[in-house]
């Protein structure tokens, strides 16, 4: 995940491995690219700043390109990274629809890896330049590999190219049939069969550790370690995470497994539970746990993990530091089958023992959590609201028994979502942007490498036009971000400052942004992912993150000055657990910071309600701030599945009274951070994922009908947001009006003048 959203927003990519999805056989007309495997010489190819050639694959013996085709083109004499071989695809392209591209490539010359990207660029008929990444791989000088993705474009086209780049300067890139076609669209998925799966138990065998002659019928030691199971000693309730979804249980028994003989991070106890796993059914897992402090005082880390056929997963992870126990909790799910899976806790140091008590799996009821929600939004979110009909001037009334209709038009709950400045050549996406959400964030145009991507050329271009676009249609922003922590988010001229001038282009952004926007962002992120980076930090000293969000708040008073990172709501990141958060933001405001909200960015897998219920707990009971979700996505490959995973957390978030808004990060296919996390397809058609989200803002709209009482009134409660009435006297005579109901503990009364 860290390195994941490091790179966010550095470009429109996405990283692609080897697959064999696109067939890399020219199919005639179905391929815009001409002359595909260079049958026909270079022709239709040229250099981009370099020189190109064609090369015999018979000649070199060992360079058979992966088709079997006669030849391959080879851009050489490159003095930079961006030097590679394009072709022009101008007419042969057309915005809106989606492409799969695919090419044979290889390295040459003074590296044996390297990294070989395929991107397209185009000049809009606005004069717009842009840029898409479409897909990059590490390319080898031993095999061909497939450079593989996909893309769509927004904007109007005036000019198209595909180009293919990367490897360091003096590296030669070796390119063989390129395909670029239309994508076909995939046959839309089945629902899951979650018929037969059994909730409210835990699938382990032997988890209270009294099967078989040593109390350890079921598991087994990971690697060379030692188990052995202590009598007493471990707590005697389920883990607090556990509780809900498991009822009223047994208590534990205070029993525990030792792991000693520890010679590896990976070692201590496991289970086998590939017979127990279900397809798309997402798993909660708990344990208490505890580490010896005969050997060292370091904290450490404690993780389970799911292993499937190999490859390790996490499944929840927790900082042990003190000798007590503590909870581990977290959640998986597989989406192929498995040939052999298991589940283990380890973690921590070698050489320290490892103590787990109370392991439990089992599935997540998510139809009863949603209920239990639904009860809890009501609460929150909603209020008592009486209509008090009075008689106009001229002594008009309304009397007693004469029809109302109530109906919200808009609830006021912040739902927005990320969007950026190509999106707004797509009047398709435009549109429903503006019909779903009401607030936004843009997704690079107001980072700092976007805006100064060389020291003292600024433009606030692409800014001033989504800006723009948000006033136009009365949404509300979010600035993202101010700084951003991590250091490979941070562009070159800024790495290579001394302290000294570092300190004045920190201040000189400050001073350029928030001038410049002053009243027109309602948040801002001052310094992204502090958790996960210490770029500034490390360079200007310990007081430089509260000297940020001191100064920016000295810039402008008015906006809301927010933490923000990723991994808080999860249970599976210690260096982002929510304790670590709160401590991170009380030093902050020791520090004069006045930190105004805390920003869960929500990139999730897996998502289980009580995990985010106790986070968010944790936070707004320690901080009393407002929390937000501020780039929340869902990825998923089945989109039924994807949809529940939107549904846990849109739920949980409207009913925790501690959270004031949820921003998506981003919504359409292909235009989005993460691949299979969009509730629109790239054809425009709203997917499962989408029409869950509409269901769920349906919901969250009241509507009242009845009469007006004796006593002039009509009580209904509602959610908080914008209303129309209509009142039909038994004359047959109407009354309209529009009204809002606000946030408020006390019944609203609304004076409604006949």
């Amino acid at each position: 995940m860290a390195a994941e959203s490091s790179n966010r927003g550095l470009g429109s990519e996405l990283l692609v491995q080897k697959s064999n999805l696109i067939s890399l056989t020219d199919d005639g007309d179905q391929n815009i690219i001409l002359n595909p495997s260079f049958d026909d010489g270079l022709n239709n190819w040229s250099a981009r700043g370099c020189k190109i050639a064609l090369q015999e694959s018979t000649a070199t013996g060992n360079m058979l390109p992966l088709s079997g085709t006669k030849y391959f083109a080879a851009a050489t004499e490159r003095a930079q990274n961006w030097n590679g071989i394009q072709q022009e695809i101008t007419g042969r392209v057309q915005r809106k629809l989606a492409y799969n591209v695919a090419a044979a490539v290889r390295i040459q010359g003074n590296a044996t890896v390297a990294d070989v990207s395929v991107s397209i660029y185009v000049q809009g008929t606005n004069g717009r330049d842009q840029f898409v990444r479409i897909a990059k791989l590490q390319a080898s000088d031993k095999d061909w590999v497939q450079l593989q993705g996909k893309f769509l474009l927004s904007v109007s086209i005036s000019k198209a190219f595909v180009y293919i780049d990367g490897p360091p300067a003096g590296v030669d890139l070796l390119v063989n049939n390129v395909v670029v076609k239309h994508a076909e669209k995939s046959p839309p998925p089945s629902p899951p069969d979650f018929s037969n799966v059994v909730y409210g138990v835990n699938l382990l065998e032997n988890s209270n550790l009294v099967d078989g002659p040593d109390g350890l019928s079921g598991w087994f030691a990971m690697g060379s370690c030692k188990l052995s199971v202590s009598t007493g000693g471990a707590p005697r309730v389920l883990p607090p995470m556990a509780r809900e979804s498991l009822g009223t249980q047994a208590p534990l028994n205070g029993r525990h497994v030792l792991a000693t003989n520890r010679t590896t991070t990976w070692m201590g106890l496991a289970q086998t539970i590939t017979d127990k796993l279900q397809l798309h059914v997402t798993y909660q897992v708990s344990a208490w746990v505890r580490v010896g402090w005969s050997t060292t005082s370091i904290a450490q880390n404690v993780g389970v993990s799911l292993v499937v056929d190999g490859k390790w997963i996490s499944g929840g992870q927790v900082e042990v530091s003190d000798g007590r126990w503590y909870e581990i909790g977290g959640s998986f799910r597989i989406e192929k089958p498995a040939s052999r899976a298991f589940i283990s806790v380890g973690g921590a140091s070698p050489g320290v023992d490892l103590m787990v008590a109370g392991l439990q799996m089992f599935p997540v009821d998510r139809k009863a959590r949603f209920k239990h929600l639904k009860n809890l939004t009501n609460k929150v979110r909603k209020r008592d609201v009486v209509l008090k009909i009075t008689p106009s001037e001229s002594g008009d009334s309304i009397p007693a028994g004469s029809l109302v209709h109530v109906k919200q038009t808009k609830n006021s709950f912040p739902l927005g979502s990320c969007i950026e400045r190509m999106n707004l050549e797509n009047e398709d996406v435009v549109a429903f942007f503006v019909e779903h959400f009401n607030w936004a964030v843009f997704g690079n145009e107001l980072k700092w490498y976007w805006t100064e991507p060389q020291q003292g050329v600024i433009n606030y271009a692409d800014a001033d036009d989504l800006l723009a676009f948000c006033k136009q249609n009365g949404i509300e922003v979010r600035g993202h971000c101010i700084f951003w922590e991590v250091e490979n988010a941070v562009q070159s001229w800024v790495k290579s400052l001394g302290k000294d001038d570092l300190n004045a282009a920190v201040q000189n952004r400050l001073n350029s942004l928030l001038t410049r926007y002053k009243d027109q962002f309602r948040h801002y992120d001052v310094d992204n992912e502090m958790l996960h980076g210490s770029f500034y930090l490390d360079r200007l000293g310990n007081e430089v993150h509260a000297s940020m969000f001191k100064t920016a708040s000295e810039l402008d008073p008015a906006a809301t000055l927010f933490v923000n990172d990723y991994n808080v709501e999860g249970a599976a990141d210690t260096r982002a657990s929510p304790e670590t958060y709160i401590r991170q933001v009380l030093g902050l405001q020791a520090g004069g910071a006045p930190v105004g909200g805390v920003g869960l960015q929500g990139h999730v897998s897996a998502p289980v309600g009580p995990i985010i219920e106790a986070a968010v707990d944790r936070l707004g009971s320690a901080l009393g701030l407002p929390v937000w979700f501020t780039e929340l996505d869902v990825p998923a490959e089945n989109e039924y599945v994807r949809a529940e995973d939107l549904e846990v957390v849109l739920r949980e978030a409207m009913a925790h009274p501690a959270v004031e808004g949820v921003m998506l990060w981003g919504f359409w296919e292909m235009l989005m951070w993460r691949e299979k996390a969009h509730l629109v397809n790239a054809d425009g058609e709203v997917n499962e994922a989408g029409r869950r989200m509409q269901m769920l803002k349906e919901e969250w709209l009241s509507r009242a009908r009845g009469t007006v009482d004796d006593q002039g009134e009509f009580r209904f409660r509602g959610f908080h947001g914008d209303y129309t009435l209509e009142i039909v006297t038994p004359a047959a005579k109407k009354l309209s009006q529009a009204f809002t109901v606000d946030k408020g503990d006390t019944t609203l009364e609304i004076n409604i003048i006949s």
